[in-house]
């Protein structure tokens, strides 16, 4: 495969995707599976698994979260559909959203998958500047939705939603976790407003900037792609700024779903394994706040896809719900299960059928000329 990668790719992608190559599967899971071993070791009592009993309750639940998860895949799809203008059919939408989560799973979450993205895009018969407008514009809608909502979910649950009333499982207390979010928050607002900024305001002063950024020494050599960058960002701009309310619209409702999707599968998950659960309205809600603010904190994680500090930090947020910490932590690891883990195996079996229909389809375009 390595000498295929070299044949048929540039120098820039067979970087890019090596970065996604199977073997990077293995750290991920030895740091998720390592945190929960240590959790099981030191926390559990093992009488606590004798209370979870499973039920026609627990079961309702627990397969909700399952459709919850599938709705959000399809809502993925749907907006990878809507952004590339009906492009990609279907089935190539579902395929290339498990190749991104698979990137994203793969890399620090403070970085993502976008240059995966970008790389695998340009692929699939998109031009460069649509497949940087996609990107760009992916990132700009899951900026908007956590920077327009989370504001609304303080004003309406409370500081609380950040800081749980308790020391959580790692020691740090409430008030550091408020200040983790509002930094987390404001980064997180900063390159929303940015990416904004570039896309549909002033794309000729992002282009400066980026290229302002490579005139130092130790950036001199990406000079060459930052100019390139700069120039798609432009014609992005002027295709994005063409779309009609209806494209706009359908992308950030796609993209609502897809992440309120992600949380609910939580609540979902909790009112399973938690019998007692409050399911009215005003109490699920702030189970959702606290779950969207803990996303928002594990954001920036160093860890590929927040492995390991997933796993660490749930327990303590959502101990005033669920209580004992050998519920909490079995709800982790199937949640990660769901959410996580299985990316990681699907994109193992995805990606390389997925660089051999390219790499073949190339053959039959060259022997076609």
């Amino acid at each position: 495969m390595k000498d295929t990668l070299e044949k048929e790719f540039s120098v820039e992608q067979q970087e890019v995707l090596n970065s996604i190559r199977i073997s990077r599967i293995i750290l991920p899971v030895l740091l998720g599976v390592g945190v929960v071993a240590y959790l099981f070791w030191k926390q559990i009592d093992p009488n606590e698994f004798s209370e979870i009993n499973w039920t026609l309750h627990t079961s309702f639940w627990f397969f909700s979260s399952l459709a919850l998860l599938v709705v959000r895949h399809f809502a993925y799809a749907y907006r990878l559909r809507i952004l590339s203008e009906k492009v990609f059919s279907w089935k190539k939408c579902i395929e290339l959203i498990f190749i991104w989560e698979f990137s994203s799973a793969v890399s620090p979450t403070s970085i993502g998958g976008s240059a995966v993205a970008l790389v695998v895009l340009s692929q699939e018969k998109l031009s460069t500047a649509k497949t940087t407008a996609l990107v760009i514009y992916s990132a700009i809608l899951d900026t908007i939705f956590f920077v327009g909502t989370l504001p609304l979910l303080l004003l309406v649950l409370g500081p609380q939603m950040i800081r749980p009333n308790i020391e959580n499982i790692s020691g740090l207390m409430d008030d550091r976790w408020g200040r983790v979010f509002l930094f987390t928050y404001g980064l997180m607002s900063l390159y929303g407003l940015v990416f904004f900024y570039g896309l549909f305001i002033n794309p000729q002063t992002i282009k400066r900037l980026i290229n302002f950024c490579t005139n130092t020494k130790w950036l001199s050599r990406f000079r060459e792609k930052a100019i390139s960058l700069g120039d798609d960002i432009i014609i992005a701009s002027s295709e994005i700024k063409k779309k009609k309310w209806d494209f706009h619209v359908g992308a950030f409702l796609s993209t609502a779903t897809a992440w309120s999707c992600r949380f609910l599968l939580l609540n979902c998950l909790i009112i399973a394994f938690v019998p007692d659960t409050s399911t009215q309205f005003i109490d699920q809600m702030n189970l959702y706040g606290r779950l969207q603010a803990m996303f928002v904190i594990m954001a920036f994680s160093p860890t590929p896809g927040g492995a390991g500090l997933a796993e660490l930090v749930f327990g303590g947020f959502v101990q005033d719900f669920v209580g004992q910490s050998g519920v909490a932590l079995i709800i982790a690891t199937i949640w990660r299960l769901f959410t996580y883990y299985s990316y990681l195996f699907i994109g193992a079996v995805i990606i390389p059928n997925w660089i051999r229909t390219v790499i073949n389809n190339r053959k039959k375009s060259k022997a076609q000329v």
